[in-house]
């Protein structure tokens, strides 16, 4: 059954969801500086305000910035809706804090790891660590709702 959240579990989650978008903004912003000092441009009208048409060209380094960038969309994207809904499930404060952290830390490490090129399998179990929170949140909201579908 779902409830209305608690202050404390629904502002715990608030703070860690909203460091996941600002960690976003982060990435977006770490892209478009690496393609400034890459000379790497997407588009051609890009590339011709800053310097020529040659700079309309793929980078190495700007594509592995956009990756970790399309991945935190692809997993905080659905944190947020997992998280949100999973505060209406009435968890414990100190379950939902880990819940979390949990995922937050992974997704940093995961960015870290991605940006920084850190060795195998860094990135791979900072990916798998934070879907564990995931996972664990969605069977919970599973299992509150089961009775009303």
């Amino acid at each position: 059954m779902l409830v209305p959240p608690s202050l404390e579990v629904f502002s715990c989650f608030v703070f860690y969801g909203v460091l996941l978008v600002v960690k976003m903004y982060v990435i977006a912003i770490i892209t478009g500086q690496v393609r400034l000092r890459n000379k790497a441009f997407a588009n051609p009208e890009d590339a011709l305000r800053h310097g020529g048409l040659r700079f309309h060209r793929e980078d190495l380094y700007v594509e592995r910035c956009r990756r970790a960038h399309i991945n935190d969309l692809e997993n905080i994207l659905p944190f947020l809706f997992l998280g949100s809904i999973y505060s209406m499930t009435a968890p414990s404060l100190a379950v939902a804090r880990l819940h979390f952290l949990v995922f937050f830390a992974a997704r940093v490490l995961h960015s870290v790891a991605y940006l920084c090129a850190l060795p195998a399998p860094t990135r791979s179990l900072a990916y798998t660590v934070g879907q564990v929170p995931c996972v664990s949140m969605a069977v919970q909201i599973l299992v509150a709702v089961a009775a009303y579908a």
